[in-house]
């Protein structure tokens, strides 16, 4: 009897924790403390990046551009500190 009541509690805490762990790559940050997109052209110019868009996805700033060896990039900034959330080679 106590082998069912260990398998169903396992498996409802690996299924609790499933859903927080796929959104990690969104931002929760409230508006009022974004920087502005000047900044985020401005950090990702410093990186050697350049921008060809950029757009808000999933509460992040999300640029889209060539690196400095002119490969494709997708990038996921943090608004407020402008830390980058996840960064994806584009094809």
């Amino acid at each position: 009897m106590k082998m069912p009541l260990i398998l169903l509690a396992a498996s409802l805490s690996l299924g609790a924790a499933g859903p927080a762990s796929a959104s990690d790559d969104d931002c929760t940050v409230p508006m009022a403390q974004w920087q502005p997109r000047k900044a985020v052209q401005t950090m990702a110019e410093t990186k050697g990046w350049t921008v060809r868009r950029i757009k808000i996805d999933d509460g992040c700033y999300e640029i889209k551009g060539r690196d400095a060896q002119g490969r494709a990039i997708e990038v996921k900034v943090d608004p407020a500190t402008l830390e980058i959330v996840e960064f994806e080679f584009d094809d």
